[in-house]
C-alpha cells in the first residue's frame, strides 16, 4: 500500500500551448509501472478551455463542479454539470472547458498507449467556442 499525501502533489498552471484562459491542474494519481491510467483534477475559470486534442485510449471526464462545455469534432457543444460523466472514444478529436460565465472542474482519466497519452492540436478559436 502507498498513501500519497495531498501536500506532495503540487498544483500547476495549464500550459499555454494546450489551454486558453486560466486553467489549474492538480495531479491525482500517476501512471505506474503496472498500470496505464493517470488522473488529474482540472479547474477551468470561466471562458477557459483545452485545445483540440485526442487520446489513443480515449478519455473519461467526471464533472465535479460548475458548468462546462464539451465538443467532439463535427458535433454540437454539449453542456455538462456536476455528476455528469463524459467518455471520448480513442482518437476522437475533442475539446472541453468551462462555460463562458461559470468555472468548471472535472477529473480527467486517460491511459497511455505506446508511450503516448494525448496528442495536442490547434487551439479552439473564440468563434468555435462561442457557437
Amino acid at each position: 500500500m502507498e498513501i500519497v499525501k495531498n501536500e506532495q502533489l503540487n498544483s500547476m498552471e495549464g500550459p499555454e500551448d494546450w489551454f486558453s484562459g486560466s486553467v489549474r491542474i492538480d495531479p491525482l494519481f500517476p501512471k505506474r509501472e503496472v498500470t496505464q491510467a493517470a488522473g488529474a483534477l482540472v479547474t477551468f475559470e470561466a471562458g477557459a478551455r483545452t485545445a483540440w486534442h485526442t487520446h489513443p485510449a480515449g478519455q473519461t471526464l467526471i464533472i465535479q463542479s460548475g458548468l462546462g462545455w464539451v465538443q467532439r469534432e463535427g458535433g454540437p457543444i454539449e453542456v455538462v454539470k456536476p455528476g455528469d460523466i463524459v467518455w471520448f472514444e480513442p482518437n476522437e478529436k475533442h475539446w472541453h472547458g468551462a462555460s463562458s460565465n461559470k468555472a468548471m472542474s472535472h477529473i480527467a482519466i486517460q491511459e497511455e498507449v505506446n508511450g503516448t497519452v494525448v496528442t495536442w492540436m490547434e487551439k479552439v478559436t473564440d468563434e468555435q467556442y462561442s457557437k
